[in-house]
């Protein structure tokens, strides 16, 4: 038997998707994401229905391991060998300031300035060699960092993208005597011009890897101990996955996992069932994260910054993320204004309602408070019911009494400022960059997202809801869909017309030579690899480049051939004038890096196949119906066992559908339609203010 197995821990649960690739069954978990240590909810989740981890044929994992040690500065010591004079890279930054107007403020990096050393080295801006790097000081000062306790060690050398020479004999010296595989250089990392990002990049890839890679061992060992035998995986941000070696060597890749996983789903479900642009809702326990896809494919982001100063500029998922998830804590603050965020119940003690000793309402108390969550069956298994009086109490007194409202007002104050401030993360990503909402559909997923459906359809006026089979687990899900990625990037910093087939030539082959041992490695079955190459390019004299997607030519048994100028010059006039509206008349192109990505599509299950069968009638899987709070008053509800309903039922608001991972709320003027992939099509059938 073959057994896939996809996990995402996120903030709150632990989320798990198990598909039998024999049948086509799949099934879903969903546990307390467990603390300090991940990795005992890890594997609870799998144990619900996989006890004997030698049918396990692959696990996949989604992770914020990474993403929480940045944000929780919980790294490891880390220490810096660097060019002479550029030991402060990493404070200076981009001159920027994390208050824009104030008049002081302050960044620490990741790497104090006692921990960063100066060595006597020098490449030119054009490669050139100026002065050789002096190997006697890179050891004494990984020596000196040793001695100083430094778990991990980044060599960040100036220009070395341009000629690696001084940086890969230091980066050897180095690891002669540093005692564990936590050496990180940047022309390894991101051989890419700008010293900043790359410096940054580097820095925090160094202060990740003990963290990541003991997490990641220890999961390895444990499911080795349990007689796993087979593949084990981790989803990178840019929606790919990668192996544990990888990983561990890159743990900055892993900085957006869980999120990129979601998106993966959700873009493959929405294609699936005929709607290719979709805007993403990840609605979790402490966040909202949004994504724009179109035509089937993710909106890719060069870089990001996981927090103020801490830049990673590796290829991912472009991702819009606000502090509005089910734990989110509601507030009033000074001045009498409402606030939803940023701080969080998390899982523990979790909202009010879950009685472990939070005394602060969430978005998650209210929607308890106004019927729309059963009190006597909350999702993920660990609680036996939800306190409603005790979320009521903390809702009258931290919100109604500030306000002066009742609780009952005061928890649908809650929810519209919730659901204007994700409302706001999706107008983001879609108006503010151009594209009318009108024409995408909106796919909740997470824990709470599909309570909030209806609310994002009437706030920012989206065609239409496709809420999947498993929307509580649609990030787990992704982790069995996503294909095996591998990004590369290299400078070349000069005009189009000096680039030619013969400079591209041996660096592309390197990429794909690369790419393809990748995944020669791996023990995946592909049924596809694919090989795309882009451009960042832009005019002489801007700043900001444009990525150009070139297509390669036909290729004979593997052989690269690399893109003439003349198919890059009419790539780009179509990606600047689709842009801007306009080409520069009479300027002259520049191509400052190559990238390219090789990619092992790995086969995708049928959808058809976790669709729930034809022929019960839609009122069977109805089981009762309970008073919900809407607006000014209560309405009689009628609630269903979501995964009884057959393909083809219609469900008319007000109906709430409840499933194990998560809750789907219809509200009153709206009406749902189980699609042939069991998805939930949820559309308005009456405006407001219309009858």
């Amino acid at each position: 038997m073959s057994v896939l197995i996809g996990v995402d821990v996120g903030g709150t649960f632990t989320d798990v998707f198990v598909l039998d690739e024999a049948t086509g069954r799949a099934r879903v978990a969903k546990v307390p994401t467990s603390r300090p240590d991940q990795s005992a909810g890890f594997l609870d989740g799998i144990g619900v229905h996989v006890p004997d981890l030698g049918a396990i044929g692959a696990v996949v994992h989604g992770t914020t391991a990474g993403t929480n040690a940045l944000l929780e500065r919980k790294g490891a010591r880390t220490g810096v060998i660097t060019t002479q004079g550029f030991r402060d890279v990493l404070e200076m930054r981009r001159r920027d300031r994390r208050d824009t107007w104030g008049l002081r403020g302050e960044f620490h990096p990741v790497v104090p300035r006692d921990l960063r050393r100066e060595v006597p080295e020098r490449v030119l801006a054009d490669g050139t060699l100026h002065t050789q790097v002096d190997l006697d000081a890179v050891r004494e000062a990984a020596e000196s960092l040793l001695a100083e306790g430094c778990a991990a060690i980044a060599v960040l050398f100036v220009n070395s993208y341009a000629n690696p020479a001084n940086e890969a004999a230091a980066l050897a010296a180095v690891r002669a005597v540093w005692p564990t595989p936590h050496v990180s250089g940047s022309s390894e990392i991101l051989p890419e011009i700008r010293e900043f990002e790359r410096f940054s990049t580097t820095a925090l890839n160094a202060y990740l890897q003990p963290e990541v890679a003991g997490y990641l061992d220890r999961l390895e060992a444990a499911l080795e101990r349990g007689g796993f035998g087979g593949e084990f995986l981790i989803v990178q941000s840019n929606g790919g996955v990668m192996s544990v070696e990888t990983a561990c060597a890159r743990p900055v890749r892993t900085a957006l996992s869980g999120p990129a996983a979601g998106v993966t789903a959700a873009a493959y479900i929405a294609e699936t069932a005929g709607y290719p642009d979709v805007i993403t809702g990840d609605m979790g326990g402490t966040s909202f994260d949004v994504s724009l896809v179109t035509g089937g494919s993710p909106a890719l982001s060069p870089q990001t910054a996981i927090d103020f100063g801490m830049v990673i500029r590796t290829p991912m998922i472009e991702i819009a993320t606000i502090g509005a998830g089910g734990g989110s804590i509601a507030w009033v603050e000074k001045g009498g204004l409402l606030q939803i965020g940023p701080e969080s119940a998390g899982s523990t003690p979790g909202p009010v309602a879950y009685g472990q000793g939070n005394t602060r309402p969430t978005v998650t108390d209210a929607n308890v408070v106004l019927g729309r969550i059963d009190p006597d069956n909350p999702i993920g298994g660990s609680l036996d019911r939800l306190d409603v009086d005790a979320a009521r109490k903390a809702i009258a007194t931290h919100v109604g009494a500030p306000l002066g409202l009742d609780d009952l007002a005061a928890a649908e104050a809650i929810l519209t400022v919730a659901n204007a401030r994700m409302a706001g993360a999706i107008r983001l990503v879609s108006i503010e960059r151009g594209h009318d909402p009108k024409g995408f559909a909106f796919m909740p997923f997470g824990g709470g997202g599909a309570l909030h459906a209806g609310a994002m359809l009437r706030e920012v006026g989206l065609a239409r809801a496709i809420i999947p089979r498993y929307p509580g687990v649609t990030s787990a899900m992704g982790c069995v869909i996503a294909d095996m990625r591998q990004d590369f990037v290299q400078t070349l910093n000069m005009m189009l017309g000096d680039l030619t087939p013969e400079i591209l030539a041996p660096i592309l082959t390197d990429h794909v030579t690369a790419g393809h041992a990748t995944l020669d490695a791996a023990r995946s079955p592909f049924a596809a690899r694919v090989v795309e190459v882009s451009f960042d390019m832009a005019y002489l004299g801007q700043t900001h480049t444009v990525a150009v997607p070139v297509p390669l030519p036909a290729q004979d048994a593997g052989a690269i051939t690399p893109p003439d100028a003349e198919a890059i010059a009419t790539a780009f006039d179509a990606t600047y004038r689709a842009a801007f509206g306009r080409l520069l008349e009479g300027g002259q192109r520049r191509v400052l890096n190559l990238r390219s990505s090789v990619t092992g599509q790995r086969p995708k299950f049928n959808l058809e196949t976790i669709a729930p069968e034809d022929g019960t009638p839609a009122e069977a899987a109805r089981h009762g119906s309970r008073p919900v709070h809407f607006g000014a008053g209560w309405q009689d509800t009628a609630l269903y066992h979501r995964l009884a309903l057959p393909v083809g039922s219609v469900i008319h608001g007000p109906a709430i559908l409840e499933q194990p991972d998560t809750t789907i709320l219809i509200e009153p003027g709206f009406e749902g339609r189980v699609d042939p992939y069991g998805n939930l099509i949820l559309s308005i059938t009456q405006r407001e203010g219309r009858s």
